[in-house]
């Protein structure tokens, strides 16, 4: 069941870096542009449910806020290089 939260939890993390980008440029939401953002999310969760074993010797809490930073890192790398390819 951890793996559950940990996965959900790096899910989070790339929503919540997706969401808090959105605030910061202050235009309409449009869910088009925001799709990318929740599919990059979910593979992050992806990810991290497949490295589970290491996470897993971190402990619990400490691997729920590794794996929230790394779904936002995944996220704002990933719009990065989708901007750069453009």
């Amino acid at each position: 069941m951890e793996i559950l939260y940990v996965s959900l939890a790096a899910f989070g993390g790339g929503v919540g870096a997706g969401l808090l980008g959105w605030l910061e440029k202050g235009t309409d939401f449009s869910g088009r542009k925001f799709l990318p953002t929740v599919l990059r999310a979910a593979v992050a969760g992806g990810v991290i449910a497949i490295s589970y074993p290491f996470v897993e010797s971190m402990g619990l809490w400490a691997g729920l806020i590794g794996a929230f930073l790394a779904g936002a890192g995944i996220d704002v790398l990933g719009h990065r290089v989708a901007g750069s390819i453009k």
